[in-house]
């Protein structure tokens, strides 16, 4: 079983930050060259570099992009490539990622320069997706091997892959077959060709026969050393997604800032509440605003002292925490109505260590501008004058307080600066409020507010409210107002199929979402043919993104039957069976995502504003960035900063956050350029015939989901 980690700190520091890096290189001297931690990625707009370029953007790795198809592009030549600072060499860029093995023409002087700079500075190539030819170390498909589909295929880690680049997986890494109708990944399987220095990293079996062929490979000659990819992607396919981070630290030597984790977070709304239930006639909730029948709610969906026992088994089977989103008045009313029981709040508070806690307000109030519910869909109230009325700052501060000082009572470990508001209201929402409730920062700032929570479908940046950061959460499409799963396909077929056949027409009025039916799913087995397998790629799409955003479902869906967990035990499955013991999930609580995410924001705009510089000379590396910046890095085990370790271990490596601190240690770095063979003709001609296949793969996108939020 895979341990998660929950918390992540890192020391904070100055202006300049030197990392010593693990003994074993020979320190820096006048002859020994700088070598700038920055990507070159040449692209002629496929999907392939496109890919590695939202890779590297994402973990915040600095790349310079030069697009072919541009006229007045730079020139690749010597000096666009490397010069002299301070009468040291200086390799401007630490790896270089082409579109194929050689996207020039014939003779091309460009091609002639890069591969001169590269075998002067030992500086690895990246072939995003080429052609299997003896060019780049490979027999042509046709001698034996394979062009065509891979959809479905599983393809494996070599042993070479593991001990190397790639080693952070299990092994398995499966091609994604999303639909029978539609071709999602092309490539070409081939043997390395007779001579070459070539290992392969990633293979399957070639169709037809016991042989294996490379996917992704190491090809060495001329000095040089080129990762040879040949089969095409895009940046939301799982096995780009799988074997992004091994790409970046093969070019990178592992040395490079950035940096890549795996996160997932579930936060657990409305708890201590009863959550309203889907009419499967009337096709609405009652005692929803939306519903006709308006207020009113008959057999509410609750959880019991068995759904806690449940989830607190299931917390420890899966070594993960739930992150409880509580609103107290929930359990007064069940006890003013029960004659002081509430055996579910019994036990949670019993059990209240098992989980982190959130507040939700007390009574999950509506916190935006008054509404009018006479009307569907609903409206803001307006005054005399024609002003909207809100909600008063009075009323804001009092849902927080009441509701923290209820737990506080109870004794739930709380931490009074995370908030998530029901429906995330007082945050604007379109198209009824389009902008905040004004009282809102203000009811934030008198409760001592910093992080609050927002819906991701509605706002995936984060932005400031008065003193508080949001921190924008994934709807998963496991309803709050469904504990079967038949209600939730009842819901799911209402929402996603067309007017025609009895839908919403949600659909039809907005065509990007991607999760549209073509006819009604069975209420019996859609939930677990159809819901769950797509609910679980999806989310296991953005866990595999290096995206820390948190999802949220409600207590309805960890009781009656449950409906939540086989989502995320398919999330935390799939994880298990694809990545190693020292790459797991790590699960952090909302304020420390906000801190993740704000830290992203501004070294993104550091890098974007070319404020960062950061290079490597010999077993140094340096960090200019600007003052109060915090830089992300990924370093080889054992760099230290001063005279502390650098970062946590994750992935084989040690990465993480440090404020520059101005001082510098030096140790060994393993050579980034391992001993070169000059095996293989240096003519390197593009290919004439078979080219590369570098279409992106049709309705192959990320999925963007429609979820009613409450």
């Amino acid at each position: 079983m895979k341990r998660t980690i929950r918390t992540t700190a890192l020391t904070v520091g100055a202006l300049i930050a030197s990392f010593g890096l693990p003994a074993g290189a020979a320190h820096a001297d006048t002859a020994t060259p700088r070598i700038d931690l920055r990507v070159l990625i040449v692209t002629d707009g496929g999907p392939a570099t496109d890919a590695i370029a939202a890779e590297l953007s994402t973990a915040g790795t600095p790349y310079t992009v030069v697009d072919l198809r541009q006229s007045g592009r730079p020139v690749i030549d010597a000096g666009f490539l490397a010069d002299t600072v301070g009468g040291v060499p200086r390799a401007k860029f630490q790896a270089v990622v082409l579109p194929n093995d050689n996207p020039f023409a014939a003779n091309s002087a460009e091609m002639a320069a890069l591969a001169a700079y590269e075998q002067t500075y030992a500086i690895p190539q990246v072939d995003a997706y080429t052609y299997a030819r003896p060019e780049a170390g490979l027999q042509y498909p046709v001698h034996g091997g394979y062009s065509g589909s891979l959809d479905g295929v599983q393809a494996q880690v070599t042993t070479a892959g593991k001990a190397g680049p790639f080693g952070y997986l299990d092994g398995s890494v499966p091609f994604e077959d999303n639909s029978p109708d539609v071709g999602e990944s092309y490539a070409y399987l081939s043997t390395p060709a007779a001579g070459a220095d070539f290992t392969p990293y990633v293979d399957a079996p070639i169709p037809g026969g016991s042989t294996r062929g490379s996917l992704v490979g190491e090809y060495r000659h001329d000095g040089r050393r080129e990762l040879v990819v040949t089969f095409v992607y895009n940046q939301y396919q799982q096995q780009f997604r799988l074997l992004a981070r091994g790409i970046v630290e093969w070019m990178t030597g592992g040395v490079h800032l950035g940096a890549s984790r795996n996160y997932f977070a579930v936060h657990v709304d409305d708890v201590f509440a009863g959550d309203d239930r889907w009419d499967t006639a009337l096709n609405c909730t009652p005692g929803d605003v939306d519903c006709p029948q308006g207020e009113g709610v008959a057999n509410p969906i609750r959880m019991t002292p068995a759904d806690v026992d449940h989830a607190t088994d299931w917390e420890t089977r899966r070594n993960f925490t739930l992150d409880l989103a509580y609103n107290g008045a929930g359990s007064v009313d069940q006890r003013e109505d029960n004659n002081g029981a509430d055996p579910l709040a019994d036990k949670l508070i019993a059990d209240r260590n098992s989980f982190r806690w959130i507040n939700h307000t007390y009574t999950h109030a509506f916190l935006g501008c008054e509404q009018e519910t006479v009307v569907v869909p609903w409206k803001c109230a307006t005054n005399a004058d024609g002003s909207t009325k809100w909600v008063s700052r009075t009323t804001i501060a009092d849902e927080i307080a009441n509701n923290r000082v209820w737990g506080q009572t109870a004794g739930l470990p709380l931490d009074n600066q995370e908030l998530i508001t029901g429906e995330h209201s007082g945050l604007k929402v379109s198209p009824q409020q389009p902008v905040d409730n004004p009282n809102l920062a203000l009811a934030l700032n008198d409760t001592g507010v910093t992080w609050l929570g927002s819906d991701n479908s509605r706002e995936p940046d984060q932005r400031q409210v008065g003193p508080a950061t949001t921190v924008p959460r994934y709807p998963m499409n496991v309803f709050y107002n469904a504990g079967k799963a038949a209600e939730e396909v009842d819901e799911y077929n209402w929402i996603y199929t067309g007017r025609a056949q009895g839908g919403s027409g949600i659909c039809e009025d907005h065509p990007d979402t991607s999760t549209c039916l073509s006819a009604p799913l069975s209420t019996s087995t859609g939930y677990t043919d159809h819901i769950v397998p797509l609910e679980t790629r999806i989310d296991l799409g953005h866990v595999l993104a290096n995206d820390p955003k948190p999802h949220f479902i409600h207590q309805s869906n960890l009781a009656e039957e449950r409906i939540a967990y086989p989502v995320l035990d398919g999330v935390l499955d799939g994880y298990d069976s694809l990545f190693a013991d020292d790459t797991p999930v790590v699960n952090l609580r909302m304020k420390d995502i906000g801190v993740e995410l704000r830290r992203r924001a501004a070294w993104k705009a550091a890098v974007d504003a070319d404020q960062v510089t950061a290079y490597r000379v010999g077993d140094t590396v340096t960090v200019q960035a600007p003052s109060g910046v915090a830089v992300t890095a990924t370093m080889p085990t054992g760099t230290t900063n001063g005279t502390a370790g650098f970062g946590d271990a994750y992935a084989g490596e040690v990465s993480g956050w440090t404020t520059p601190a101005g001082t510098s240690l030096t140790l060994g770095l393993p050579s980034s350029a391992p001993a070169l063979s000059s095996a293989v003709d240096a003519a390197r001609q593009p290919a004439t015939s078979g080219a590369p296949d570098t279409r992106v793969p049709a309705g192959v996108t990320e999925q963007v989901p429609y979820s009613p939020d409450n």
